[in-house]
């Protein structure tokens, strides 16, 4: 009786939890070479993600905690699956390099607006969801041809295009943090 209270009170939050616990085992299967349940358990993270933006809207059960959970369990899966696949070659470590780079200044920038503005808001923008998709499609792609083709491989043009997408929308963000800091600056001066 209580698992049902507690999954009817929040349920997106509990799909981004349950996205959270996936990921050791996700990342244990990639090491031991069990591509098969590696690629299970990413299509079950990413069902849980499509699921907990879904439902929060349907139910009306949008928290601050989810819109900063949610990102997170995103950016962890992505972080370890990019991390993971250039060891073992199958994404260019420069790629990975640029994804790493482009979240922790995206983090870094957050941190210090939350703490000079003490705005907690997390907005995404659509070239963010695009980013984070084709991130997503690479890896399940990857995956994809782990289980199916080993000797199929992703056009390097692919890659090329995930890295432009990830620059530019860093440079995005970048400057819409910008834009919010310089009006809370302006509105302070002016009180």
């Amino acid at each position: 009786m209580e698992l049902t209270a507690l999954l009817s009170k929040n349920l997106p939050n509990i799909l981004t939890i349950i996205r959270i616990l996936l990921l050791p085992f996700f990342a244990t299967t990639l090491m031991y070479g069990d591509y098969q349940y590696a690629l299970v358990i990413f299509l079950a993270a990413s069902v849980t993600d499509v699921l907990d933006g879904l439902v929060a809207r349907i139910k009306k059960q949008i928290t601050i905690f989810g819109s900063i959970l949610d990102p997170v369990a995103d950016k962890f899966l992505l972080i370890t699956s990019f991390i993971i696949m250039s060891v073992y070659g199958w994404i260019p470590k420069w790629l990975t390099i640029i994804v790493i780079s482009r979240d922790l200044i995206i983090v870094t920038g957050w941190l210090i607006l939350f703490f000079v503005t003490h705005n907690q808001k997390v907005e995404p923008n659509i070239l963010g969801k695009a980013t984070s998709t084709l991130q997503f499609l690479l890896i399940g792609g990857i995956l994809l041809i782990q289980n199916i083709n080993n000797s199929l491989s992703i056009p390097g043009g692919f890659f090329i295009l995930v890295a432009v997408l990830t620059s530019v929308s860093g440079i995005q963000y970048i400057y819409e943090g910008l834009k919010i800091a310089n009006s809370e600056n302006s509105q302070k001066s002016i009180k």
